[in-house]
């Protein structure tokens, strides 16, 4: 999932987008390129409603594409490593916005699907073009 991420330049994807069905993310948003963090079971509490922050999201799904998204900047994150260990933390700010991105891969949800239909229709449109 790594190799994937790096070759695509992406900082983020969830094992469902390689067709490899287990509750796993992998995120690097290190400016090097070499911090990769591995989330198995990752469980996400929001813990702040007020602290919205909307943000440009790009995805490795829908190449060219970027929606703009409002999310909880500041989060819960429970998970376990590739070893097992359960971990709890509170992320924020840009890995936040990223854990939540790939958990909506997890969960069956694309970008696509916080746009309205009219905009949903465009973005389709210009993908077949």
């Amino acid at each position: 999932m790594l190799e994937t991420m790096y070759e695509e330049n992406g900082i983020g994807l969830a094992a469902s987008q390689v067709d490899f069905h287990e509750r796993i993310i992998v995120i690097d948003i290190s400016d090097e390129r070499n911090d990769p963090l591995i989330f198995v079971n990752p469980i996400v509490k929001v813990l702040d409603n007020k602290s919205l922050v909307p943000c440009e999201e790009g995805c490795l799904s829908i190449p060219g594409a970027s929606v703009e998204v409002t999310r909880p900047d500041k989060i819960q994150l429970n998970w376990l490593d590739v070893k097992g260990n359960e971990h709890e933390d509170n992320p924020q700010g840009l890995l936040a916005v990223c854990i939540q991105h790939e958990i909506d891969h997890l969960q069956g949800k694309l970008l696509v699907d916080y746009l309205s239909p009219l905009k949903r229709a465009r973005l389709k449109s210009k993908a077949t073009k």
